[in-house]
């Protein structure tokens, strides 16, 4: 169905009068489910397995979901994933469904929202078809940050059914891991939620936060700078999980395949959590007010957002459509915050009265630090560099961070972009060091780690013939805390900053990453 024949109706009409929902599914914690195949998990399979065998043309099969997220058909041959007999969709549902996962946008989080919906009512359905229990069955998440529930749930980890038959549709043999040996689990050092703690949704972007969703862009199929959240832990995760390499590649690690493992649902069902998470974090967290967010891309004259439903239906929906969870009919068994340093921490660290509760300042002043020379290439086991320092700039980072700055409500914020990364394997993860002592062992200086990166989507935004001419990826890590550290101990005093980039697994020289600028920038009130 061409994206002009679609009518773009508010969620409750379509969930409520198609007859999607009538009351209100949890989505509940996957290794809380009382059993390795608790029903949830059982039924999931059971409802994925009957979409694996539907055409590649029905809007409700598994490979057509798959390609809403990202097609390359390159890379799908090269897997195995088209046959000869395959029958592509018609024109029209190719351009109004195929290709349309929003990256590196503010539209992130609204999008998959939907995609997450779209999933779980084709399951549903094919649960119903199956005489199962289709009335109360709701996706499950899988929490990697809780204690023990790191790993890859067992489920997904077997070819075998519960009864030890075969062909558990669960199961992807291109998931490699973190360490590239088959073994799936999610390293606690290399995620985190930072995000959390952003106060606004829209960051200022022009190198300061991103933002807890993202900054303002229009329909973003693969964007160049992804939001707090996507950064972390959703591309850190992507790239863990699928592990491998640009002649093995791993399914969750490259966007043009990651919709085709089953894990990738309940990982983004808990990306999905944390979006309520953050906005019942907080009295001054809210979605963004800005039209052209609300209402979406098609209002300013781009493609829709659009979702195959069954029964042949489709649903176009907005951003606005996606907000309330009461509204969509469903919700979470926990969204409580996790344990997270609260602001009041930093200022109190830095011996500075902090803000009144709910009152935090908007930080939308962002300006230069320092910059590198040149670019860095990262292979084996890591690379260093150093950033330049502007004197003036830094002189106000370090009154910003005594409390001197006439009376500014907070202190400086800094951050760290790595510009125009570029590289083959999006499986690549590595840790950002600053000014580690020479010669001295990076994992011995936690107290000196800004975070890690995963180059989740580098690959495709380094092709030439790509949407971005082989620009690459731009990465924001926030380093306030290191600079903070550094201020404490009297050693922000300096010409310039020293940056380790330190992968988590060795990067080969026949694939280099290569990082064609470093910036650091001061944001504040």
């Amino acid at each position: 169905m061409p994206s002009s024949d679609l009518k773009c109706i508010g969620s409750t009409d379509f969930f409520t009068k198609q007859g999607l929902t009538t009351m209100t599914f949890t989505r509940q914690n996957v290794w809380e489910l009382g059993s390795d195949w608790a029903d949830p998990i059982l039924w999931y399979a059971r409802g994925v397995k009957a979409m694996k065998a539907r055409p590649l043309n029905d809007p409700t099969s598994w490979r057509f979901f798959g390609a809403m997220h990202g097609f390359d058909q390159n890379l799908w041959s090269q897997l195995g994933l088209l046959d000869e007999g395959d029958q592509p969709p018609s024109d029209g549902d190719m351009k109004t469904y195929w290709m349309q996962c929003q990256h590196g946008s503010w539209y992130f989080l609204p999008w998959h929202r939907g995609y997450l919906l779209a999933l779980e009512a084709v399951v549903r359905d094919a649960i119903a078809q199956l005489s199962g229990p289709s009335a109360t069955w709701a996706l499950p998440y899988w929490n990697y940050f809780k204690p023990g529930q790191n790993q890859l749930p067992p489920a997904f980890a077997s070819p075998d059914w519960p009864d030890g038959t075969g062909d558990n549709p669960l199961y992807v043999v291109q998931r490699y891991g973190p360490d590239n040996n088959g073994s799936i689990y999610i390293p606690t050092d290399q995620v985190d939620q930072n995000a959390l703690g952003d106060s606004r949704f829209v960051g200022p972007g022009q190198g300061g936060s991103q933002g807890f969703g993202g900054v303002s862009t229009g329909f973003a199929h693969s964007g160049q700078r992804h939001g707090g959240v996507e950064s972390q832990p959703h591309d850190a995760v992507h790239v863990l999980v699928g592990g491998g390499d640009d002649q093995n590649p791993g399914l969750m690690s490259f966007p043009d395949l990651a919709g085709l493992d089953p894990i990738f649902y309940l990982h983004h069902a808990n990306i999905d959590r944390l979006w309520e998470v953050w906005n019942r974090g907080n009295p001054s967290h809210a979605d963004p007010a800005d039209a052209k967010w609300v209402q979406g891309p098609a209002s300013i004259g781009e493609r829709a957002f659009a979702m195959p439903m069954p029964g042949g239906r489709s649903w176009a929906y907005t951003p606005a459509d996606t907000v309330s969870l009461s509204t969509l009919g469903y919700g979470y068994d926990d969204v409580s915050a996790p344990a997270q340093p609260q602001i009041a921490s930093r200022f109190q660290r830095l011996g500075m009265a902090p803000p009144e509760p709910g009152r935090r300042p908007a930080m939308a002043n962002v300006e230069l630090l320092g910059a590198s020379q040149g670019g860095l290439s990262l292979t084996g086991s890591g690379a260093k560099t150093s950033v330049q320092l502007d004197h003036a700039v830094r002189n106000k980072v370090s009154s910003s961070l005594q409390g001197m700055t006439g009376g500014a409500p907070a202190p400086d914020r800094i951050f760290l972009n790595l510009e125009n990364v570029r590289g083959v394997n999006d499986a690549t993860v590595f840790s950002v060091y600053i000014n580690v002592p020479e010669a001295d062992d990076p994992a011995r200086h936690p107290e000196l780690r800004a975070g890690s990166v995963g180059l989740f989507g580098v690959s495709k935004a380094s092709a030439m013939d790509g949407p971005h001419a082989g620009d690459g990826l731009t990465f924001v890590v926030e380093i306030t805390h290191v600079i903070d550290t550094l201020h404490l101990h009297g050693a922000l005093n300096v010409n310039q900053l020293h940056v380790s980039l330190v992968p988590r697994r060795e990067v080969p020289a026949a694939s280099p990453v290569s990082i064609g600028h470093i910036s650091i920038f001061r944001q504040s009130p």
